[in-house]
């Protein structure tokens, strides 16, 4: 039977189709992505001229910015529209019920490396996790912002058919999300003397194995028990941390693992959407962890009018496939 799952981090609903006829994972299907073409991509080694002011990078054999022999590299993102001193909008006479604020903050993209490729499966191990840190590094530079979100997305379904890359936004706001888990997150604390959410549902997900997909020393991968996307993955670290950006492990072995099961799973990188959630300003109790989300199918008018989505595949058959991946 159909059964709407609630997700015990954020409380968001899913319709999860839980019997065999009613799943369309055997339909899903990925497309081949189109190779980068070296020639034209802005982002790729030797093309520096091409991309806004470098702000840092990792260069083994030293090196002024701005040229080749980096292996991650950190520049201006012109499509942040955020900007530290931004004025505040006029109010033009608008009515109260018109609310706008000014758009402060400041936004990076991040080129995990220099090879000409559009997924972070197609990396090594080890430059994703080099990659990794640089962008736990930047998110420390920013660590003022009242929240700080980091994100890769790949393929055209999410809006980036290019070179692998990642965005970092600090906000001077936290987003209703991140601020419904935050309350989440304190509310279970308090109810049961000090216990961590995410901590304790991890250590139950373990005792389960049921929808577990792999497991290192650093971390742990699993499909969500309210997962609102078929495949969806999160991973987090084996013992709590409040934030991504403060020392420890990164999970970066893992997650190349997680996207590189996807791959085998359906042929090809599926087109997919990744975020940390760290802990946002006045966040009593978190941990952080990474969001891992395909995008197979679209989404349709039930979840833009009410945010109910349907997942088509229940969350242990796609723990199931993705260990056998």
């Amino acid at each position: 039977m159909p059964e709407i799952r609630i997700d015990p981090l954020s409380g968001l609903r899913a319709l999860v189709a839980t019997e065999s006829g009613e799943q369309r994972g055997g339909e899903l299907t990925v497309a081949p992505r189109a190779p980068v073409d070296p020639a034209r991509d802005p982002l790729a080694e030797g093309h520096e001229d091409r991309t806004g002011a470098e702000l840092y990078a990792l260069r083994p054999g030293g090196g002024a910015p701005d040229t080749p022999g980096w292996t991650v590299r950190v520049v201006s993102d012109p499509q942040a529209a955020l900007r530290p001193g931004a004025p505040e909008p006029p109010a033009d006479g608008r009515p109260e019920l018109y609310r706008a604020l000014a758009a402060r903050g400041a936004g990076e993209l991040i080129v995990n490396g220099p090879q000409p490729v559009s997924s972070l499966a197609e990396l090594s191990v080890e430059q994703l996790q080099a990659a990794v840190e640089v962008w736990r590094e930047r998110m420390r530079v920013h660590a003022g912002a009242a929240y700080l979100h980091l994100g890769v997305d790949e393929g055209v379904a999410a809006g980036a058919p290019q070179h692998t890359h990642a965005r970092l936004r600090a906000l001077d706001f936290v987003p209703a999300v991140a601020a419904r888990e935050r309350e989440r997150f304190g509310a279970y604390a308090t109810r049961t003397m000090g216990g961590d959410l995410l901590e304790d549902l991890l250590q139950e997900e373990v005792r389960r194995r049921e929808r577990i997909v792999a497991i290192d020393g650093e971390a742990v991968l699993w499909c969500p028990y309210a997962s609102r996307h078929e495949f969806a993955l999160t991973l987090a670290p084996r013992r709590r941390r409040e934030r991504f950006e403060d020392d420890g492990p990164t999970g970066a072995a893992l997650l190349h693992d997680a996207v590189t099961r996807l791959k085998r799973r359906f042929g090809e990188s599926p087109p997919l959407s990744l975020w940390i959630r760290t802990a946002p300003r006045d966040a009593e109790r978190f941990c952080w962890r990474i969001d891992i989300v395909p995008r197979l199918t679209p989404d349709a008018g039930l979840q833009l009018a009410t945010g109910l989505r349907r997942n088509s595949v229940a969350p242990e058959r796609a723990a199931a496939e993705l260990r056998d991946a």
